[in-house]
């Protein structure tokens, strides 16, 4: 499955939650921790809201540095308002890396899919969904799943 730009934009349009609290970022992070235990992936998994990490798991297997792409994805969620495989497709479409523009500083900012903005309806952004270890698009698809089961919960 190859998703487009479009895709992307439509995925952030309708992925949003009635509502975010400590609870839902729980099931958040349990939701992906089982998806990428079936998938036998060893990813590092954050939910964070309201400014703080409100659960972080890293998988078996997980490299030490994930948590730091997980920290420059999420910066880049909440400074562009816009998925990280946005960023990155956005960018691709413009033949031009995202980390390698001058106003990008790529110890703080990523443009690789697998971070995802939790935004509330009718309220805007408050968090991101963050996953590191799959390539990208696995990354995007395993944060926007979670997001839409708890969704359908909702």
């Amino acid at each position: 499955m190859s998703l487009t730009l479009d895709d992307v934009l439509a995925q952030e349009a309708t992925i949003q939650l009635k509502h975010f609290n400590h609870e839902t970022a729980w099931q958040l992070g349990c939701a992906l921790k089982q998806a990428a235990e079936q998938r036998g992936a060893a990813v590092a998994i954050e939910v964070f809201g309201f400014g703080q990490v409100l659960f972080q798991y890293a998988m078996p297997g997980t490299a030490a540095d994930k948590f730091d792409w997980v920290r420059r994805k999420r910066n880049s969620v909440l400074k562009y308002n816009h998925s990280t495989y946005y960023l990155s497709l956005y960018n691709a479409q413009k033949q031009r890396e995202f980390e390698a523009q001058l106003h990008v500083d790529a110890n703080e900012y990523c443009g690789h899919g697998g971070s995802f903005p939790i935004r509330i309806q009718g309220s805007g952004l408050v968090g991101a969904l963050t996953v590191s270890g799959l390539p990208q698009e696995e990354d995007h698809q395993l944060v926007a799943d979670a997001l839409q089961n708890v969704l359908s919960q909702q």
